[in-house]
């Protein structure tokens, strides 16, 4: 028990008693607040980092690659991507689970390049078996107390009577869908990029590929414009991120 001296006031007590209570609190929440967070990426090769690109492809870059770029360093983005991953084949290969073991604050997860018909067995249809795929990342993201954000695939840089040509809307769409469903924050990077490839025109954004014959995927000037439309979104799809974006990226 603790003595008193005589000459303290009941408020000179109560005093010493707060103060040592505060001393004793502030360390606990600054210890909550310690650290980054942790933003993960998930998607295809339009999304992966490359440490070592292809040597007929040097400068291939993946948005996931530079979307730090445009972040403070309190956050530390944690790229996943993988390249020929569809939504399917990124879950049967184990790679979710390993993004979900990362205990990340915010996942962001955009798939449908590789989910196309073609693809094999790592194709799906965006109106049954894609979005169930999307339901499960973001039931899963939500069971680790992270925060999806869908990002809508951008198109591919094909035109056709000097417009984009895309194949890729159905999956763009059913994200929307799923996203509104499930209350889910979504990225139109699809409809944006179309805009863009749109108003630069071929030869105006030909620089953005990864070379003269890849319609798909980006140089560092491609990918840099793809994750700052993804930043722009953040503004509007999650405050407590936002406040740690950049005046600009690159």
């Amino acid at each position: 028990m603790h003595s008193h001296s005589p000459s303290e006031t009941r408020f000179q007590r109560t005093v010493k008693f707060l103060s040592l209570a505060f001393c004793t609190i502030v360390p606990y929440f600054a210890i909550a607040d310690e650290g980054p967070l942790r933003v993960a990426i998930v998607g295809d090769s339009t999304v992966a980092s490359y440490a070592k690109p292809p040597a007929a492809r040097p400068d291939l870059t993946g948005w996931g690659q530079v979307f730090g770029e445009f972040f403070d360093a309190q956050v530390t983005v944690l790229n996943q991507a993988r390249s020929g991953r569809s939504s399917k084949s990124f879950l049967g290969e184990g790679l979710w689970d390993q993004t979900l073991a990362l205990r990340p604050d915010y996942i962001f997860i955009q798939f449908g390049h590789n989910d196309c018909p073609g693809k094999g067995d790592r194709e799906t249809d965006p109106a049954t078996d894609f979005r169930d795929n999307l339901r499960k990342y973001i039931a899963d993201a939500r069971r680790i107390d992270a925060i999806p954000i869908l990002v809508t695939p951008m198109t591919r840089r094909q035109f056709r009577g000097g417009q984009i040509h895309t194949i890729l809307r159905p999956y763009a769409e059913a994200m929307l869908t799923v996203g509104k469903e499930e209350h889910v924050a979504v990225i139109d990077l699809h409809h944006a990029s179309v805009e863009l490839f749109n108003r630069l025109g071929d030869d105006g954004s030909s620089d953005f590929s990864a070379s003269a014959n890849d319609r798909t995927h980006f140089s560092r000037k491609g990918a840099l414009a793809m994750a700052k439309i993804v930043a722009e979104g953040v503004q509007t799809a999650n405050d407590s991120l936002s406040k740690h974006l950049l005046n600009s990226g690159g």
